[in-house]
């Protein structure tokens, strides 16, 4: 059920061999697919075409900056060129500049708030618009973004990201709602702690890592592996019945109190 022959992807949000969306492109392409990277700078374009050369099937590989309406629609020309549709979407964008973390929410300037909110939540919307007519000519399709419990609750030194988060889940209803008659699906995974690029910035993090393999259910942390999984589920035909959800993949973490 989660055989992915066939089918052509998008996979936004690459940064390095530890990135949740290139384990989900590794777990894409053993099950069939034929994939479309991005990167979203010069700087990570070396860490992108390098792990692309690992793939089973050559991937289209791209410029796409997020906060970059034109890179979108360049993007979306490229998949109408190479590929003639599009069957999944995983997006793994997220940023906020370093200073929304590491200070207080309260402190949260306005610009600041603007770049999280545009890039983290903003390009999910903006990726839906520009593939949504691939998908449709597909007869459907399935777009899976990344979140975390912070949209929930309180993290230390998560911040602006949390709410940042919390607009992402709330924006794959939405998106479900509205997509759902052309037969695209919208999920989310909410991941657990991993040792990611991006969680390199947050604070503390070994402590949040500590925490969750003294209280979560499994008592472990859990894997990028384990997400892409989870994502195979979401993305293929297994997942078919599901949209608008948010799929919890932290060892059970979030059904604790204390």
């Amino acid at each position: 059920m989660s055989d992915l022959s066939g089918k052509h992807g998008l996979i936004v949000g690459i940064a390095n061999e530890r990135s949740i969306a290139w384990a989900i492109a590794q777990a894409a392409d053993r099950a069939g697919a034929r994939l479309a990277l991005t990167y979203v700078n010069e700087r990570l374009e070396g860490n992108v075409r390098k792990l692309a050369e690992t793939l089973t099937q050559p991937p289209l590989i791209l410029p796409c900056d997020v906060s970059q309406d034109d890179q979108i629609a360049a993007v979306a020309a490229g998949l109408d060129r190479e590929f003639g549709g599009l069957d999944l979407l995983v997006h793994g964008a997220a940023f906020a500049p370093r200073e929304a973390i590491t200070q207080p929410f309260l402190q949260t300037a306005r610009g600041d708030f603007q770049i999280a909110l545009d890039v983290s939540v903003y390009s999910l919307v903006a990726l839906a618009q520009a593939t949504a007519p691939l998908m449709a000519r597909r007869e459907g399709g399935s777009l899976l973004t990344l979140t975390y419990l912070g949209s929930e609750r309180v993290f230390p030194n998560y911040n602006v990201m949390g709410v940042a988060k919390a607009a992402l889940e709330a924006s794959v209803r939405y998106l479900a709602s509205e997509l759902g008659p052309e037969q695209i699906r919208v999920n989310a995974i909410s991941a657990g702690p991993i040792r990611t690029l991006a969680a390199a910035g947050i604070s503390g993090f070994s402590d949040i890592l500590s925490v969750y393999r003294e209280r979560a259910p499994l008592r472990r942390n859990i894997e990028a592996g384990e997400v892409a999984d989870a994502a195979m589920f979401l993305l293929s035909d297994a997942g078919r019945a599901v949209t608008g959800e948010v799929l919890l993949a932290d060892g059970g973490y979030h059904a604790m109190g204390l």
